[in-house]
């Protein structure tokens, strides 16, 4: 078995050198990092994490506590975190709480016996106290955690704007929002802040329609939009909180009979890649999921190595027109 020595002399570098290199410590030329990472391949050496962080104060591991992995817009977080990690000098150790909240302080334990650099959390409700005593940065990503070092979020308040506006434009006189009746608040909630504060300042009465916890763990909304589509006055225009609901309801849109967007114009939220290929194209409001990993890595990156960070980051949103609106 190849051993660090090994790897130093297949790469023509000092040990310390290749030891800075798999630590991700000081500056390395990008020739340098070439060299180790080909000697590496050629001898098939994997470095031994839990020996690595037991010399360190942390280890190169990110701990990532998602609720829902299946949830096309979580899949997506998820990549998009572990390649900006990578990219970073570190690996990720996935938690899925599969939305039991009691799992996230049992995660948090793990990823503190893991000696994670930092931990990423997505998940919906978390005691505050479980993060407040870390001597490792937490970043809340589209979560509203007290105690975290830092958190990032999309303007949802903007994006409720944009797609109210983007249906009034159009024409739409009974518009609808469709989104979560948790009791926990979420950075989500301002999505329909914005969307009401539209209809208002335009005199257009707006209403709110309701999905539970269940459907989102389940990721069926079929039943609940069913009802929507039964209403005696049928809404003409329709902003439901995230993709997957509004894609499920042009299903039920195609069912019903009802034509899209003649008879009903629907705005979508998170703009995921099933967003392109519905029937037809939903128009949605893009989130920008890539960008946001990227800052939550470095944010982890520069906290953990004593730098000052954001406490709170927002990021911009914008309107992706296709054919439903």
């Amino acid at each position: 078995m190849a051993t660090l020595k090994d790897v130093a002399k297949e790469a023509g570098l000092t040990v310390t050198t290749v030891s800075r290199v798999l630590n991700n410590r000081g500056y390395i030329s990008e020739d340098a990092r070439k060299k180790v990472d080909e000697a590496m391949k050629k001898l098939n050496y994997r470095p031994n994490e839990i020996a690595r962080s037991l010399q360190r104060k942390s280890g190169n591991m990110i701990g990532l506590i998602i609720p829902h992995i299946s949830h096309p817009y979580f899949a997506q977080l998820i990549s998009k975190i572990d390649h900006f990690a990578v990219e970073m000098g570190y690996h990720i150790l996935l938690c899925n709480t599969q939305g039991i909240n009691s799992k996230v302080e049992e995660y948090i334990s793990l990823c503190i016996s893991n000696r994670v650099a930092g931990i990423i959390i997505c998940s919906g409700s978390v005691d505050s106290n479980l993060v407040s005593n870390l001597d490792i940065p937490v970043v809340c990503l589209e979560r509203n955690i007290d105690n975290c070092t830092a958190s990032v979020e999309c303007d949802n308040l903007m994006g409720g704007r944009l797609a109210a506006t983007a249906l009034l434009d159009a024409g739409c006189k009974n518009p609808v929002y469709i989104g979560s009746i948790s009791t926990t608040n979420m950075p989500a909630d301002r999505r329909y802040e914005g969307f009401a504060t539209v209809c208002k300042e335009r005199d257009t009465r707006c209403l709110f329609y309701g999905v539970d916890d269940d459907a989102f763990k389940s990721m069926d909304y079929l039943e609940i939009l069913e009802k929507l589509l039964q209403r005696k006055t049928l809404p003409d225009g329709v902003f439901a909180s995230s993709d997957v609901i509004a894609i499920q309801l042009l299903q039920l849109c195609r069912k019903y009979g009802v034509q899209v967007p003649e008879q009903m114009k629907i705005v979508g939220f998170d703009d995921i890649p099933y967003a392109l290929f519905s029937s037809p194209p939903l128009t949605t409001i893009h989130q920008p999921i890539a960008e946001m990993a990227e800052m939550a890595v470095r944010i982890i990156k520069r906290a953990s190595e004593g730098g000052i960070v954001a406490t709170k980051s927002i990021l911009p949103v914008q309107l992706i027109e296709r054919e439903t609106i």
